[in-house]
């Protein structure tokens, strides 16, 4: 009896199907298929992303290759740059991608005002990345640490002014994307852009968190 009630005959299956499509018994929905998993950002993005990561593991290696064979240069190298301006560059990145994060959510809950706030918060503080590195290589020239101040320092400025260079690509981007949100070009349904955008800002972000330590911690 039990499976007759769970599995009703198929002639009682039959006539509320029927029923069901004449309208006299509501419609029964269908269980929805489950999400299949997504990728944020386009596929282009990825591929730049890749070769972003591609060229910082090279110069890494370059790093780790001098540190090999200068390894007391580079236990006193941390001791000549500002620790208070690597600090800051890092929370400068870090409180911007927090800010890229949050826009991202707005978009997501169609509050594109919010987005448009959020992002502009990200620029204020990602453009304080470059400002703060004015001041640092004036600081750095002051204290005599050029292109002839040794090894550290030469591999120093090879990857810091690599990074601050895709942080301006970042910044270009992020005004791009600025403009995109305030024409409404964004919606909850489709704002791939804004993904990819975040996704090389938070990849940015992860690969100076990489050259902090590096440069201006570990001895």
């Amino acid at each position: 009896m039990r499976r007759e009630r769970d599995n009703p005959p198929l002639q009682h299956r039959t006539f509320l199907s029927a029923m069901s499509q004449a309208g006299t018994l509501p419609a029964i929905p269908s269980p929805a298929p489950a999400a299949s998993g997504r990728i944020p950002g386009s596929k282009a993005m990825w591929v730049g992303i890749f070769c972003e990561v591609t060229e910082f593991a090279l110069m890494f290696a370059v790093y780790f290759v001098a540190r090999a064979h200068h390894p007391e240069i580079f236990r006193n190298g941390p001791a000549q740059l500002s620790l208070l301006a690597g600090t800051g560059y890092t929370l400068m990145l870090l409180t911007s991608g927090w800010c890229v994060a949050r826009a991202l959510h707005a978009m997501r809950a169609s509050r594109q005002r919010a987005c448009l706030q959020w992002m502009m918060g990200a620029f204020v503080f990602g453009l304080g990345y470059p400002v703060i590195k004015l001041f640092e290589v004036r600081w750095n020239l002051a204290h005599g640490l050029n292109g002839d101040a040794g090894v550290f320092i030469v591999t120093y400025y090879y990857l810091s002014f690599n990074h601050l260079i895709h942080v301006f690509w970042g910044l270009l981007g992020m005004i791009w994307v600025m403009l995109r949100t305030g024409t409404g070009s964004y919606s909850a349904e489709e704002h791939s852009g804004l993904e990819s955008f975040a996704v090389y800002w938070h990849t940015t972000d992860i690969i100076w968190l990489m050259i902090f330590p590096l440069f201006y911690v570990l001895r």
